[in-house]
């Protein structure tokens, strides 16, 4: 049985449908990339995950059991379960790197000081930043930024990490060192759904790889069939367009 799976998941956003039965099953340890045209639905298909908006209908499944996204109690699990990466880094800028990635385990979760701080220290050193615990913001480049905020996911111990589009706002220059922290985390087994446009790198640590356009999932599997031999015109189109580019 999938750990997660969702079955004909549609929602609306001021009036307009932007999920149109959307389904996915995603296994422990896998990582599922959302790939597809902008307005495709795939940033709000991991804001329904979050609760950020609340399905139309459809069924989402975690872990073998059916949630109810619309029931407050269940989202909060849900975010216990989640924990998400946007565009922007959203860093407090009052705050070092080390006190970023500390601080929703230490006033939200409540977890003890001692612990908060020796995962903040070991996260921040997975990513490529042991160097940098002290170090505000402001100090910090746009790769470096985004990479704390990966490490504030991650602090919240998350069965699942959700990734939207996390290298769009940087320079080309530092896409790489971001790529390469997500690399460490697939290595060791960390549950994935993410939104991209590096098609390189999609390829490369993808188990699935879902085609999304008009808010449905329009052909869903291994990155070779996807990329290579698409099975849908509106998949062909798309991939075309990505090759000769």
């Amino acid at each position: 049985m999938p750990y997660l799976e969702l079955t004909d998941l549609s929602a609306a956003y001021g009036g307009k449908t932007v999920l149109a039965g959307v389904s996915l099953a995603l296994e422990r340890g896998e990582i599922a990339s959302l790939i597809g045209p902008s307005g495709s639905g795939k940033s709000t298909l991991l804001r329904v995950l979050v609760g950020l908006l609340t399905p139309s209908a459809g069924c989402i499944r975690l872990d073998g059991k059916a949630v109810d996204i619309a029931h407050a109690g269940t989202v909060r699990e849900l975010r216990n379960r989640f924990a998400i990466v946007f565009q922007q880094y959203n860093l407090f800028q009052n705050m070092t790197a080390l006190r970023n990635v500390m601080i929703a385990p230490l006033k939200v979760k409540r977890w003890p000081r001692e612990d908060c701080e020796r995962d903040a220290r070991r996260l921040l050193a997975q990513v490529g930043l042991g160097d940098k615990l002290h170090a505000y913001p402001d100090q910090l480049s746009g790769g470096q930024q985004q990479r704390v905020a990966l490490a504030r996911a991650l602090a919240l111990r998350p069965e699942v990490l959700l990734l939207d589009e996390v290298t769009s706002a940087l320079d080309p220059e530092l896409v790489t060192e971001v790529l390469d922290a997500i690399r460490v985390l697939a290595a060791d087994g960390m549950t994935m759904l993410v939104v991209s446009h590096e098609m390189g790198f999609v390829r490369e640590v993808s188990s699935q790889v879902v085609f999304m356009a008009d808010g449905r999932s329009i052909e869903a599997g291994p990155p070779a069939q996807i990329f290579d031999a698409p099975s849908t015109q509106r998949a062909r189109d798309f991939v075309g367009k990505i090759i000769r580019h």
